[in-house]
């Protein structure tokens, strides 16, 4: 399988499995406290990541442009819109504040078609649509008003579109371990600024050792996201890594069925899409011949 798809795979089973663990720790944290800390959980651990593998040698060297796209890509994807997108839910529905979130590929494939000149086939667009209405039936919902939650929510899914195109094409020139850690770094700077301006900075000091777990353990798991995606990003073409993050909703459902021991017909029919849509993207011939190769190695 090729190294950037199985990466971004990698990065929807660790999505489905962070929305899941998250609907509990945002229950009892400050939302923009929550998005800060995890940020800074990462951020110290790519820093110490690139201590180790020695790449802070890369940072000495960066020209100017590439400066100011690391700081475009903290500001733009690791700041404004978690911001927004924490406001836009507790102003909205979470079924249709993620089904607005879920659309994100549509923008990236209209970016990607005009700033990367990418080559959009028939198969991934409409293998992606499919995706979405799997995902419409996963959350249960029909989308029939936007209001102004969903016009956060919309707009921080545009931040974040935008900002692939800019990691993507960064990513031409530089590793992933430096893009992500100018994603993290530079957006938990802009966080704590935002923390401090709204006097909501002083709550970090209350947390309790409960909360402080839930921050630690998401935000390993936000590492690991971050890890997977953008080394997945390099060697793939960003409508089709956008496009493959759709298979995050079915495993939060299973994920959910395990824990509940629940499932609807709706859900059943919702991952049935998502397999048809992602079958129609790469075709049942390769995805038997991955199935066999997994098969085989394992016996």
């Amino acid at each position: 399988m090729n190294k950037g798809i199985l990466l971004a795979f990698l990065t929807a089973i660790i999505s489905g499995f962070s929305i899941f663990i998250n609907q509990y720790g945002v229950l009892i944290i400050n939302p923009y406290v929550f998005t800060g800390l995890k940020n800074i959980v990462v951020a110290v651990l790519i820093c110490g990541l690139l201590l180790i593998v020695k790449d802070w040698r890369l940072l000495k060297n960066l020209s100017k442009k590439y400066w100011l796209l690391l700081i475009a890509i903290g500001l733009i994807g690791g700041s404004v819109p978690f911001l927004l997108f924490f406001k836009g839910l507790s102003l909205t529905t979470s079924a249709q504040g993620s089904f607005i979130h879920k659309t994100m590929f549509i923008y990236v494939m209209i970016f990607a078609m005009l700033f990367l000149k990418e080559k959009i086939s028939k198969k991934l667009l409409f293998g992606g649509l499919i995706l979405l209405l799997g995902n419409a039936f996963l959350l249960k919902f029909i989308p029939h008003s936007l209001g102004k939650g969903d016009l956060f929510v919309l707009i921080a899914t545009l931040f974040w579109a935008v900002e692939n195109i800019i990691s993507k094409h960064t990513l031409k020139e530089l590793p992933s371990r430096i893009v992500i850690w100018g994603r993290m770094f530079f957006g938990s700077i802009f966080i704590l600024i935002f923390l401090a301006l709204t006097h909501q900075i002083n709550l970090i000091t209350t947390l309790s050792a409960n909360q402080i777990s839930w921050v630690l353990i998401t935000g390993i798991i936000l590492f690991g996201y971050v890890m997977t995606w953008y080394s997945g990003l390099k060697y793939l073409p960003v409508s089709l890594a956008t496009t493959i993050l759709l298979l995050g909703a079915p495993i939060t459902t299973l994920l959910t069925f395990i824990d509940k021991g629940a499932i609807s017909f709706k859900e059943i029919f919702g991952i049935g899409l998502s397999l048809v849509g992602i079958s129609l993207i790469f075709g049942l011939k390769y995805i038997a011949e991955r199935l066999r190769r997994i098969i085989y190695v394992r016996t």
